[in-house]
């Protein structure tokens, strides 16, 4: 289920006021726009916001030894383990993501991704019985969450934990927290340009400025939306590529991206991962049964040509949409 970035840029032009701070963590770039704030203030604040960052990686990471999702990798099978606050919390969105998209999302893909992908997403040619083997150990239901111990228990089958699809976002919700207990009350907070939220507004807009363009023509524009107390997340693949649907244990072809404009970043992030390989009527049903959620879907067809698909966004050039952008 790993993917690249979809096509996101921050405002039209360059405004007076604005703030701009960056930090490397999680193998991306977070950054911290902030409006109307003092200089000094706002770069203690985005400093604290890119320390819990940090922290989150500790915990959160696979590919950090002694973190709570490597320990928990390593469990012998109906093994048990306490976890800490933030990686609890993230299995336990993971678990509801899941859930409401019917097993599209699902972060414990790890075994399927290792026997049938290459490191740069090319098919493997694995044997019959090292999908078999992959497969069984694909599928949150694995997992048991206790909720009053915050503890997890694997069964009789250990299953590899990756939260690379929504670790950034939900970095990016605490960020968002913490920048709120500073008292920031206008700032957009991106990891990676794939997971956004942003609060308050810049002057004269409804939020703030996000550009969605075209992922075979970055100069083709898809939307616009202004951005304000929600969260953003796009997913990508290019054409050529393949991502694994955890709920078949197959490859699906690239040549698709996805935005998703929802309640938080960390939900975004979960539900346009979920988009790259759900169906067209998987994705309407979903936006039906969460009115609260927007998707923006673009397919590459034959001869490249690309086939937009939208559940909720607003077309570019719909200006009054643009203005209204935010959920409510």
């Amino acid at each position: 289920m790993d993917n690249e970035n979809a096509c996101m840029t921050f405002g039209d032009k360059p405004a007076d006021g604005i703030l701009r701070y960056s930090h490397h963590a999680m193998a991306t770039v977070f950054e911290v726009f902030v409006y109307g704030e003092d200089p000094v203030y706002a770069r203690q604040a985005a400093y604290e916001a890119f320390q819990e960052v940090d922290r989150l990686e500790q915990e959160l990471s696979r590919y950090i030894p002694n973190s709570d999702i490597s320990c928990l990798n390593a469990l012998a099978p109906s093994g048990e383990m306490l976890l800490g606050p933030n990686a609890f919390d993230c299995l336990s969105l993971a678990l509801r993501y899941s859930t409401e998209t019917n097993g599209a999302f699902d972060v414990t893909v790890g075994a399927l991704m290792n026997v049938l992908l290459t490191r740069d997403k090319q098919l493997k040619k694995p044997v019959p019985e090292e999908i078999l083997q992959a497969k069984a150990r694909t599928g949150m239901h694995h997992l048991l969450l206790n909720g009053t111990e915050q503890s997890v228990k694997v069964l009789d089958v250990v299953p590899q934990v990756d939260l690379g699809a929504i670790g950034k976002g939900y970095a990016v919700d605490r960020m968002i927290a913490l920048l709120k207990e500073w008292d920031v009350a206008n700032v957009l907070v991106h990891g990676g340009t794939s997971s956004v939220f942003a609060r308050g507004a810049l002057p004269g807009r409804a939020g703030w400025p996000v550009t969605l363009s075209s992922p075979g023509s970055p100069d083709v524009v898809l939307a616009r939306l202004d951005i304000a107390e929600h969260g953003l997340g796009g997913s990508g693949v290019k054409k050529g590529r393949h991502i694994i649907d955890p709920r078949t244990g197959t490859p699906v072809p690239g040549g698709r991206a996805a935005w998703v404009q929802a309640e938080s970043a960390t939900c975004a992030d979960a539900i346009s991962t979920a988009c790259m390989v759900m169906a067209k009527k998987e994705i309407a049903q979903l936006c039906e049964t969460h009115p609260q959620m927007q998707v923006l879907l673009v397919e590459t067809a034959e001869g490249g040509r690309e086939e937009v698909s939208r559940y909720g966004f607003p077309s570019e050039g719909d200006a009054s949409a643009r203005l209204t952008a935010k959920i409510s």
